[in-house]
């Protein structure tokens, strides 16, 4: 019997669920703080720039945490025009090739990549550059999703090729 996509079978995928689920939750939150900005902006003709810049950052969060809940669902963008044809024991060997030889090697260089992108902001106490943005520890933190999100996805990568490994083992 065959689990659907997306089905929590170990720790990587929970957590991937968990990830997901808090993600939509601060799209929800977004969502109203456009919304309070968009009021303040023209019914009292009034603006706080932090409170735009965080709708930014949030914006750029939703799709960084998202991006291993996306692949739990197997919703990541494919060419599927021979994957969606072939059998179960198929797609294991192009899902285990495409973790090994693409996945894993680009989630670690982007992990080292932005380790030190975030380390010097935290290094410096980066606040925003506006007058009146984001203060200090906010684009740290911020900052630190970047390296936050490579390993997300390589965690939920191993998580895809044990799956595929499970498909590949059966007879």
């Amino acid at each position: 019997m065959s689990e659907a996509p997306g089905t929590p079978r170990n720790l990587f995928d929970r957590i991937s669920l968990v990830i997901g689920r808090a993600t939509a939750w601060l799209t929800l939150f977004m969502v109203l703080v456009t919304t309070v900005i968009v009021i303040m902006r023209y019914v009292f003709d009034a603006g706080m720039i932090w409170i735009q810049e965080s709708v930014i950052w949030m914006h750029a969060a939703v799709f960084m945490l998202g991006a291993s809940y996306t692949l739990l669902h197997e919703e990541h963008v494919r060419v599927d025009i021979f994957y969606r044809n072939m059998g179960p024991r198929r797609q294991a060997v192009v899902d285990l090739f495409g973790v090994i030889v693409f996945l894993l090697p680009l989630c670690g260089y982007l992990a080292l990549a932005a380790y030190d992108f975030a380390a010097v902001s935290w290094s410096i106490r980066e606040a925003s550059r506006e007058p009146g943005g984001l203060p200090y520890p906010m684009i740290p933190m911020l900052k630190s999703v970047v390296v936050i999100m490579p390993v997300l996805v390589a965690l939920q990568g191993v998580s895809m090729m044990m799956r595929s490994l499970a498909t590949l083992r059966r007879k």
